[in-house]
């Protein structure tokens, strides 16, 4: 599956932060962001840690499924009040940017995961996922060539099968 580079290096971003749990901590999340390719815009204050976690846990739901993706991501795109734009810097071709360069991590990034969110609910909703062993939490982006991923490794799939298999022998 080839994602519109915008939307699918966000939609990673949202993934990523979600599967952090972070819970507040500036170190984790700038370690998730710099994992991820994404340039802060300086240090994260703790308030903004905190803030940065809270959005990542009303990400959530956009991968479980459970909830109206469409509505809840418009919630979200609406609260980031979000201004696309084409952008050039850093030697890279234009890319989309929904927030000014110069606004702090923060406001970026809430834009940025939103705006591929969106983009991913757009073309392709079931891409989006929760690993489907029980127990484990942890939210992806499938970006298998035929959008049948429906755990969040292999060592869960396998783990999962694993017990499948001890358990019809055991019967």
């Amino acid at each position: 599956m080839h994602f519109n580079p915008y939307g699918g290096t966000a939609a990673q971003l949202a993934a990523a932060l979600v599967n952090a749990r972070a819970d507040g901590c500036a170190e984790v999340l700038l370690a998730v962001l710099r994992e991820q390719r994404y340039k802060p815009v300086g240090a994260l204050s703790a308030a903004d840690a905190r803030r940065l976690s809270d959005w990542a846990w009303r990400l959530e739901p956009v991968f479980a499924g459970g909830v109206d993706r469409v509505g809840h991501v418009n919630a979200l795109l609406a609260e980031t009040a979000a201004r696309p734009y084409i952008s050039v810097h850093d030697d890279r071709p234009p890319h989309l940017h929904f927030a000014d360069e110069a606004a702090s991590t923060l406001v970026r990034v809430r834009a940025f995961t939103a705006a591929g969110l969106a983009h991913v609910v757009c073309e392709e909703p079931d891409r989006l996922g929760r690993c489907g062993r029980e127990g484990c939490g942890v939210v992806y982006v499938d970006t298998s060539r035929n959008g049948r991923r429906r755990y969040c490794s292999t060592r869960c799939a396998n783990r999962l099968q694993v017990a499948r298999h001890r358990s019809r022998r055991a019967s």
